[in-house]
């Protein structure tokens, strides 16, 4: 409990930092309409993945259901939820029972991720016959991550991946931060973790990166960026200091692509963060999470009729 409760302060403080910065009018622009309202489809995911050397490699992939979601905003407030569907997913796959929430922030100075993930029963996929599931591999992942952008009044987060905003000329960023994270795995006999059936760290540490978004025309764009960083790790928060240190790499691109149109826009957009949990150069273990987001937004002037007469 005392992980868990250090770890949303480090959240508390990521989520609420203050951002600063005036935006030059000549590469962001803003949108004058007053709301919005943004349908989506999203495909959120945690796979595991074991890497043993010699080109041998084993991914474990959780069968949940694809999300359908709904965003409202109006000025500066928005709310947004989804929900994915049993029908949503292969059944043939087996069935994973997962809770999986995922928020990502692009500000103006800073942009955050925070992940909050369960999950029991993942498969396989075999070169030939059925899929392989085994319900008894479970996946439990809470980490933060968070990095300041050193361009952000050229640069924006925001118009890439939320489309609140318009990048009217190309533009980058440098980008510098870190993470914290707690991981566990385990199972009941089917998948061993450094001679265990079960494995948990806790780790922390700093990374780097680059941004760009490259404005194709006054209504295309492709965006990307990419973060290496290395963190330090140990079995738990109250084992540093009494256990040797693990050092562990990560990785973290995103990807967006848009059209925008002065009150619409669609956008597919991309995310995966690589954290290990096992590094060695004869047993690599590592969570690879992320998110996959199809939306469309449509702007308004005033609130839709339908909200207005909720307002009253």
């Amino acid at each position: 409990m005392q992980q868990t409760g250090f770890l949303f302060l480090l959240i508390l403080i990521f989520t609420v930092a203050p951002v600063y910065g005036q935006v030059d009018s000549s590469y962001v622009r803003f949108y004058e309409h007053e709301s919005s309202i943004r349908p989506y489809f999203s495909d959120k995911y945690t796979s595991l993945i074991h890497n043993l050397g010699d080109n041998d490699e084993a991914i474990y992939r959780p069968n949940a259901p694809f999300g359908i979601g709904l965003g409202v905003s109006y000025k500066n407030y928005s709310i947004s939820g989804g929900y994915g569907f049993d029908f949503m997913r292969d059944k043939k796959k087996g069935k994973t029972k997962s809770l999986d929430f995922q928020y990502h922030y692009y500000g103006r100075r800073f942009v955050t991720d925070i992940f909050f993930q369960r999950y029991k029963g993942l498969y396989t996929e075999p070169k030939e016959g059925e899929y392989n599931f085994y319900s008894d591999i479970k996946l439990v992942q809470y980490g933060a991550f968070s990095q300041y952008i050193f361009n952000g009044n050229k640069f924006s987060y925001q118009a890439a991946y939320d489309q609140n905003e318009k990048q009217i000329k190309s533009a980058g960023s440098f980008l510098l931060g870190g993470g914290i994270y707690f991981n566990k795995a385990e199972s009941a006999g089917s998948l061993m973790f450094n001679n265990d059936y079960k494995i948990k760290n806790f780790q922390f540490g700093v990374s780097a990166g680059y941004a760009y978004t490259w404005v194709i025309n006054k209504y295309v764009y492709l965006s990307g960026s990419m973060s290496f960083g290395i963190n330090v790790g140990a079995k738990g928060f109250d084992r540093f200091g009494k256990d040797r240190l693990e050092v562990y790499p990560t990785m973290f691109p995103r990807f967006s692509a848009g059209y925008d149109r002065n009150d619409w826009s669609i956008g597919l957009s991309a995310i995966n963060n690589v954290v290990y949990i096992i590094y060695s150069k004869e047993n690599e273990m590592m969570f690879n999470t992320g998110a996959i987001q199809l939306s469309f937004v449509k702007r308004f002037t005033t609130l839709p009729g339908f909200l207005q007469k909720r307002k009253r």
